[in-house]
């Protein structure tokens, strides 16, 4: 339901995240609280958004009810980290990789995809089997990993070993000499979901190493190793585990998260879109159709924002709608005309808004975001406000 009158503008409030400073939910009412101290009788509808990654779990929550339950896992480097899973009605679980595989988990100086481990993912996993879900909804996001869920594998009960039958280190170097998986991965028959926007596949030049490697800390030659690593562990998994797709290496989804895309559809999982599964959960469509003004936003609005990311998605629905659409971000590094084709009315920067980078913005941007964006809302509204 809108809350507020029936008399003033009504505007959806559905920003992505601000990665590194601030989630969903926060930017939202941030903007919210902005706009209603220059226009109080507008109806304002906030409904944050996610893909698969930071935030997925908090933004269903928020739409769909259920139960959150704390599990205990590692981050990438195998230290104790906090996770949750959602537990929901109907029987399934919802959970996100970067609770346990999260490249924010790590300093600059620890990051190394050779080594990082999807093992802390395998236990949240196994936490939601345990607790009887019959479907797991894994977002796939933000990843500081490259083991093509080797690690996840091994903590759900599959290891795996090198020709001596003995078992591997964790990282994605280590495949380099694998043979073999000991065991059988315990999923007490549940399916496996990777909710991702990524189609890339596990290996080669659009692959997970290639891609994303290098964002993780890989070096060319980090990423031609841990390429070759990965191709002899999809030819394990095609191997060793009943049902897996003959043609994994090559399956859209597969590089997503380093490769924990392939792992899930090597167990027999499937892929779908994240942004569409959060989407449906929160009702954007409908929102979408009775709404005056769209704003919605992300850390960084750059050429990548408008190519399958949150923002793109909202401002081409709003565009269908003929409905206006304004973008907020941290950094604001697309062209006008360019982010016009996407349905972007217009877009404003908190670095801007803070006096430009050569003025100290970025690091105001970085430090104070819930004052900035309070304030652009403010700004918004009284642009907007009837």
């Amino acid at each position: 339901m809108w809350a507020g009158t029936l008399l003033g503008m009504r505007v959806l409030l559905c920003p992505d995240k601000f990665a590194g400073t601030l989630p969903a939910q926060e930017v939202a009412h941030a903007v919210a609280a902005g706009w209603r101290e220059v226009a109080d009788g507008d109806e304002l509808l906030i409904r944050p958004l996610a893909d698969g990654g930071p935030g997925f779990v908090a933004v269903l929550a928020d739409a769909l009810g259920g139960r959150r339950v704390p599990v205990p896992t590692v981050d990438p480097l195998g230290r104790p980290a906090a996770g949750e899973i959602l537990l929901t009605a109907d029987g399934t679980a919802y959970l996100e990789s970067a609770q346990a595989c999260g490249l924010h988990l790590l300093d600059a100086t620890e990051r190394d995809p050779k080594t990082t481990t999807s093992y802390g993912l395998g236990l949240l996993v196994t936490a939601a089997v345990e607790s009887g879900a019959r479907t797991v909804v894994v977002g796939l996001g933000g990843s500081g990993t490259n083991d093509a869920g080797a690690g996840m594998l091994a903590a759900l009960g599959a290891t795996p070993l090198d020709e001596a039958g003995r078992a591997l280190p964790y990282g994605g170097a280590a495949l380099a000499a694998v043979a073999g998986l000991d065991g059988t991965p315990r999923l007490r028959d549940a399916v496996l979901v990777a909710a991702t926007d990524v189609d890339n596949p596990l290996l080669g030049l659009h692959g997970a190493s290639n891609v994303y490697g290098p964002q993780k800390g890989a070096s060319r030659a980090d990423v031609l190793l841990l390429d070759a690593a990965l191709e002899r562990f999809a030819g394990v998994l095609v191997k060793d585990l009943p049902g897996c797709p003959p043609d994994l290496a090559a399956l859209p989804g597969g590089g997503a998260a380093g490769g924990l895309g392939a792992a899930i559809l090597a167990l027999g999982g499937r892929c779908e879109s994240g942004i569409g599964l959060v989407t449906r959960a929160i009702g954007l469509d409908a929102a979408l159709d009775t709404a005056d003004l769209v704003i919605t936003g992300e850390g960084s609005f750059d050429h990548q924002s408008l190519r399958g990311k949150v923002v793109a998605g909202v401002a081409g629905a709003a565009r269908d709608r003929g409905v206006p659409c304004v973008v907020l971000a941290g950094r604001v590094s697309t062209g006008r005309r360019e982010a016009a084709s996407a349905g972007v009315t217009d877009a404003y920067s908190l670095v801007e808004h803070y006096g430009g980078e050569e003025h100290g913005g970025l690091e105001a941007a970085m430090t104070r975001p819930a004052e900035g964006l309070r304030a652009l809302g403010a700004r918004l509204a009284r642009q907007w406000s009837r």
